[in-house]
């Protein structure tokens, strides 16, 4: 369920303690919000081996856990968001709040057919604390 709606602000800004952002099944993780992420905080993830859709990758550094996300595929895009999402966060470890970037606005998400409303439908339907950036 989503608690807070705070897009427009800076998640890395906000001292967020959990922070979930998507990644794709095949492991190339080098572009867009996981890229930065895997270049600032988290080098392994830049080039993982291949997830399956739902599996959660978590880090912790510098007392902030981050949630990678195995959503989408680079090769097939974006399908079943909904039910994806849903499961991703429902696959974390964790019963606190847990915030998340407006998953598939960025470029990455828009060319390979991200549905934003399906993917927040699916943040909306998780049994856990979601705070949306």
């Amino acid at each position: 369920m989503i608690i807070k709606d705070k897009r427009g602000y800076d998640i890395l800004k906000n001292n967020e303690s959990r922070i979930a952002f998507a990644v794709n099944i095949e492991g190339y993780n080098d572009a867009g919000f996981a890229g930065m992420i895997s270049r600032k905080f988290w080098p392994n993830l830049t080039y993982t081996d291949p997830c399956d859709l739902g599996t959660v990758l978590s880090k912790n550094v510098d007392g902030i856990t981050f949630y990678a996300l195995v959503c989408h595929s680079l090769k097939k895009g974006w399908f079943d968001e909904t039910n994806i999402i849903k499961t991703c966060f429902d696959n974390i470890k964790c019963n606190e709040p847990i915030a998340t970037i407006s998953i598939g606005t960025g470029l990455i998400g828009m060319l390979s057919g991200a549905d934003f409303e399906k993917i927040k439908k699916g943040m909306e339907l998780s049994e856990k604390k979601i705070i949306l950036y």
